[in-house]
Order: C-alpha cells, then structure tokens, then sequence
C-alpha cells in the first residue's frame, strides 16, 4: 500500500477502518476536526478494546486555523492511597504489571474529551455529545466484526489476563477468544456511553456515573477512589516546538516522551543527511534516538519532579552539542533502560484547516486487564510503570503523574502544510515518527509510502524483552550488513511486523487538498471528505 488517500473536505485516519467512519461522517455533518476526533476517540476503544478504553489517558494537540496550537494533558495520577505500604503489605516489592494493584492512576482520557469538547465549541463546533458518541454507542450495543488484530493478541496475551476481575466476561464471550469476524458486543460500556453523551463527559468524575465507577473499583480491588475521580481534572499546556529546516515541530511536554520525539529531528536536521534509506539516513536517525532517549531516560518523569526544563533541551546550542556526539561510521554501545507502552494514534484535519493530533492509551494491551463490573470499563495500568526504589526517576508517590510514552505529533512546514502524524507502540513511537516524518518530509516520499516503508526499532516495546536494533526484512540486505559492520546489534524481524506499531498521518496543503496515510501493520484506513 503505498498510495496516499487525497480530499479537499478534510481527512481522518484511525488504526480501525470502523473509527476511521465516525470521524468522516462527523466532518460529512459539518462537523469540525475536533468534534471528528471526539467521535474517533469514542469509537475506538470499541472497535479496538485489546488497545484502547475509556479508562485509560490521552494527550491532544490542537491547531485552529491560523492560530497556535494547544495541548490537552488529560493524564491521571496516582491515588492518594497509592503508596509504598500498599504494596508492601501485599508482599511486593514492585509494582504487578496486571490485576488490581496496577489500575493505580485515574484514567484522564474523559477529562481530555471534555477539554476538547470545549474547544470545539469556541472554534465553532455545534454537534451535540449524543450526535458524536453515535458510531461507538452503536457498535457497542448493536455489534461488530472482531479484527484479526484482536483475536491474535487476546490469544497472544490471555494467560496473563484470563481471570482478571470482570475480563473474562468483557473478553471473552462464550468462554473463548472471539475469532476473526464474529461479532463482538460490549453491552455495559454502550450503557455507559449513554450515560456520558446525556450527562456529560464531566459525570466520569463527579456525579452519579463517577460514584458507580468507585464503587466497581473498590469492588474489583482497585485503590482508585471517588475522592481520587474527583479531584481529577485536564490540564491545558503549550506544546513544545522545535524549529527544523523544513519547518517547526510540535509535541506534548513531560510527563510524555514528545521531547524525544523533537531532539531526534533536531538532531537528525543537524547532520545534513540528502539522501532516503541508505545508512546515512538510518544510521544517523538511530544515532540520533541514542542520544534522545538517554536524556529522555535521565530527566522525563512528572514536570512538578523534573530536576531541568525540558524546552532547555531543544536549545540550538544543546542541540549542536549533542549532535556533535554522534559518530557518523560508527555504532555508540547500546542499550540504556528501556520504556515499554502501548496505544493507538489518530489525526484529523477539516476543511478550514483545524487540525488534531491524538493518542489515547491504556499502557499495555488491555491495560490492568480489570473490566468494571457495572460498568464495562477497561481500567489501564499505566501506573505499574512506577518505581518503588528511591532515587529512581518516575518514583511512585501519591498524586505522581506516570511516565508517558505517548506523544502526539503536528507540525507546520516550510512550504505551508500542516501534518499531523504519530503512532502507537510505547518505546517505537518517536522512532517511527522520525521515519516517517524524514521519509515524507526530508526525502519527499508520499505520506501512505512512507508509513507503509520497512521501519526499525531500537529497543523493546509490546512486550519484547530485546534491547537490539530490530530491522523489518524487507530493507535493503546491504544496508543491514552496513549497519551490521559499523557495531549495531542488529536483529531482522518478519516484514510488516506489529512490533514496529501503527502509525498514521494526515496533512492539509495551503490550497486545501489533504492527505492522509495508514498503516498495513493496522486494521484502518485514511478516510476523506
């Protein structure tokens, strides 16, 4: 797949064809980008439950027309009774991965809907919670065709989640993993979609849907609280930005990794690299990821904690110093700590130029793997990312906002497009973005080519223990000797892998014509108006 899909109305694109659906009709509607994103961010935790709900935390950057963009924090933090005690006294010494004791952070994902929900509004948007919460309401209730995707990871990843509190009668219908096709019903969440649309995205965390939630969550053993819920709400920040040769660069500030996300361009944009694909272009994008993520892994944690500024590193002068530390013919010795994740991406432009990029995320697939019992919530497990050794950055602390992979992507260009573009799959995320936006940008690929083209991964990410430099077969067996003789420790990985994550991209040029990308590696499409 490697052609892009062009309209002049406005452009989504989601990892799930159905979710991609609900963000055209709501611009067919008349609809803005945002309210498209709304109904996107609504549909895919239906569509897509193995890696989305609305218990888990998202992050959005929005640019109204001619104007600056705007960041959505909507990240939940960790309870007031999430302490070291607690799991001492449960005989640990680390934070489980799944099970009660990991759904330990609110989950800000509504809190985010409701932010947007507002901004919409001020940028003109008129469409109802009802009209938005449509196409997910349905497919929960009505039904729909369980992807691929789902079954293989349900059946990948069921003996860690099999007798979860709530997930095998969520999951697991009849007993077994759907296959491939059946229709799949999530009654209680279309319940409580309901309940959101009527009442508002607010009622998650104060009111009567926010007390039946606490009550799930005592219920299922979970140390979230009502006074938890309630204390809970979104923040609105400036984006940080980056100036590149080809245009500026926005992505959220800590707690996410939209740091790492910029210093790999702005590095990369330092070593003057004029041609795509050779190992140049790789090594040096890998090179510049080292660099990145030992800062990332040094100082990203909670803002309130960070001992520096993060803007202090997207400086020209700490940029050309650490650019400077990049061998050009040769490997640094690698690894440093890894960070795992998991989410999904989706972008949207309108017609009048809005644009949203959004990431949404439960942190692995299927979160806590608790599933609310009344309410049909999947909670995510985000917060199992904590420490509990003193000293360590992301050190648990009541009230602590978690790590966050996710990091949304918009950039504005030098020849006047705005692109919005990102992807899922915790430590790949700024790696594939840098794929793609250098492919696209830098080296003038069409945005489906270079999404579809074979990416790397340094690192580990859904669940793989590797530390290794991970190569898709499906590049150039010169370049991989290349990369291999100048020290990288390089592992060549099935084409077309889910371990690479699913990316996606949307742009609009000056005189209106969008563009939009999705990834092979996914169960969606870009969907025009």
């Amino acid at each position: 797949m490697l052609n892009s899909v062009f309209a002049t109305g406005g452009m989504v694109t989601a990892p799930q064809h159905l979710a991609a659906d609900a963000g055209r009709d709501v611009l067919r509607d008349g609809g803005n980008a945002v309210e498209a994103m709304i109904a996107m961010a609504a549909a895919i935790p239906v569509v897509y439950p193995h890696m989305n709900a609305i218990g888990g935390d998202s992050f959005w950057i929005v640019k109204p027309a001619g104007r600056a963009p705007v960041g959505i924090d909507a990240c939940g933090a960790a309870g007031r009774n999430v302490t070291d005690e607690l799991y001492a006294s449960n005989g640990l010494d680390a934070i489980p991965a799944r099970g009660p004791l990991a759904a330990n952070t609110v989950a800000g994902t509504m809190s985010g809907w409701q932010a947007a929900f507002d901004l919409a509004a001020q940028m003109g948007g008129k469409l109802s919670r009802e009209r938005l919460l449509e196409a997910a309401i349905h497919h929960a209730e009505r039904g729909f065709p369980a992807t691929g995707n789902q079954q293989r990871t349900t059946e990948a990843k069921l003996a860690e989640l099999k007798g979860q509190p709530g997930f095998d009668e969520a999951f697991l219908p009849g007993g077994k993993v759907p296959s491939e096709g059946e229709m799949f019903r999530q009654p209680r969440l279309a319940a409580t979609l309901k309940r959101l649309a009527a009442d508002g995205f607010d009622s998650f965390y104060r009111g009567a849907l926010a007390a039946d939630i606490a009550a799930d969550l005592e219920r299922a053993g979970s140390p979230i609280t009502a006074a938890d819920l309630e204390a809970h709400r979104a923040l609105t920040v400036d984006p940080l930005s980056v100036g590149l040769s080809t245009g500026t660069v926005w992505n959220m500030p800590p707690p996410t990794q939209g740091l790492s996300s910029l210093m790999i361009l702005g590095l990369f944009d330092r070593l003057g690299v004029t041609e795509a694909e050779g190992f140049d272009h790789i090594h040096g994008l890998v090179e510049a990821i080292k660099q990145a993520f030992i800062v990332r892994n040094r100082y990203v944690q909670d803002p309130d904690v960070m001992e520096v500024a993060s803007e202090s590193f997207l400086t020209d002068a700490d940029l050309d110093g650490r650019a400077g530390n990049i061998d050009r013919k040769t490997a640094l010795p690698w690894p440093v700590p890894a960070k795992p994740g998991d989410t999904i991406w989706m972008g949207a432009i309108d017609a009048d130029g809005n644009a949203v990029s959004f990431i949404q995320s439960i942190y692995w697939e299927y979160g806590s793997g608790i599933v609310l019992g009344d309410t049909g919530i999947l909670w995510q497990n985000r917060g199992a990312s904590f420490s509990l050794r003193d000293g360590d950055v992301n050190r648990l602390a009541p009230g602590r906002r978690p790590f966050h992979t996710l990091n949304p992507a918009m950039a504005e260009l030098a020849d006047g497009r705005i692109l919005c573009y990102g992807n899922m799959g915790g430590e790949g995320q700024p790696q594939t973005q840098a794929m793609v936006y250098t492919r696209h940008v830098n080296f003038g690929q069409s945005l489906q080519q270079a999404i579809t083209a074979p990416r790397f991964l340094l690192g580990r990410t859904w669940g793989d223990i590797g530390t290794n430099l991970k190569l898709e077969s499906r590049f150039d067996p010169a370049l991989i000797a290349a990369l291999k003789d100048a020290g990288h420790d390089v592992e060549v990985i099935d084409a077309y892998s889910d371990l690479m994550g699913h990316a996606g991209g949307v742009s609009r040029r000056p005189d209106g014509v969008c563009e939009g990308g999705s990834d092979p590696r996914a169960d969606g499409k870009a969907a025009g108006v």
